[in-house]
């Protein structure tokens, strides 16, 4: 199939990118990850995050707590790695167990090593256009789109998902691309009217195989962010089997979205070293 959209290729080629430039340049990025309680999917995340860092030469850090640990001593934690010069990116690794306060959490990180681009700052800075550091699968899914060549001008773009993380973020990359936008989300009446108007359908609703054949019309481009787990199987929130014969581009679940999450990361924290030196 030549309709892919191929992530993995994409995220290899930034990898050697910010290599290149870390070799050099000769600089000595950092990231440090928090870590609270014992969360299977976390420690798979955390662990390709440590091995992505360390292929292209940036340093890195995991400071883990306990569960039981208090919300004081995390950000009493977060303030000393602000105030670490040899750390550039701070990442708190979400989702936090419960009775912790995430928003709170994360509004301690300094905004300019906020690498996850989720701080109050960050995020008034990308409504406004302003350059900051952008949370990393919605940066990922533009790289994407930019490297397929995908004009977003004027196109009908829908977006299923209105997440913090991911759904709010895109919103306005994609109008700062000139799109045409609809935002369907879990209150949303008969989506169909909408995915099936869109040139380009960008999905993140973890909801698997939400998205069927006859909800698109021929020649639209997919965007699936859903990462659902099927017994060992991962799915999207898109029926690829399906929607894959009317795209014209499409990404596959696993190898679309995902590499391109931890790819934008390695970017965001040798971006975060410039912005402080």
């Amino acid at each position: 199939m030549n309709n892919i959209i191929d992530g993995t290729k994409v995220s290899i080629e930034i990898r050697q990118e910010i290599k290149k430039i870390i070799e050099e340049e000769n600089i000595t990025p950092k990231l440090a990850v928090i870590q609270v309680g014992d969360n299977k999917a976390s420690d798979v995340y955390v662990r390709n995050k440590k091995k992505a860092c360390l292929d292209v030469g940036i340093n890195f850090e995991l400071i883990k707590f306990n569960d039981t640990i208090s919300e004081d001593l995390v950000i009493n934690e977060i303030k000393r790695l602000n105030n670490d010069i040899s750390v550039n990116g701070i990442l708190v690794q979400l989702p936090l167990p419960t009775g912790f306060d995430e928003g709170k959490i994360i509004n301690v990180i300094d905004p300019v090593k906020d690498v996850d681009g989720l701080t109050y700052q960050n995020v008034g800075n990308l409504v406004l256009e302003n350059d900051c550091l952008v949370p990393c699968t919605p940066l990922g899914v533009m790289q994407l789109l930019k490297y397929y060549n995908v004009d977003l001008t004027s196109k009908n773009v829908c977006l299923v998902g209105r997440s913090n993380l991911v759904g709010k973020p895109l919103i306005q990359l994609l109008l700062k691309e000139n799109a045409t936008l609809s935002i369907c989300h879990s209150k949303s009446l008969d989506i169909k009217n909408y995915t099936k108007n869109a040139d380009v359908l960008i999905v993140a609703a973890g909801h698997p195989n939400l998205i069927t054949k006859d909800m698109v019309k021929e020649g639209v481009v997919v965007i699936d962010v859903g990462i659902n787990k099927e017994g060992n199987v991962l799915k999207g929130d898109v029926d690829f089997e399906g929607v894959s014969k009317k795209a014209s581009l499409i990404t596959p679940v696993p190898g679309g979205v995902g590499p391109m999450t931890v790819a934008c990361l390695l970017k965001n924290v040798v971006k975060a070293y410039k912005i402080q030196n």
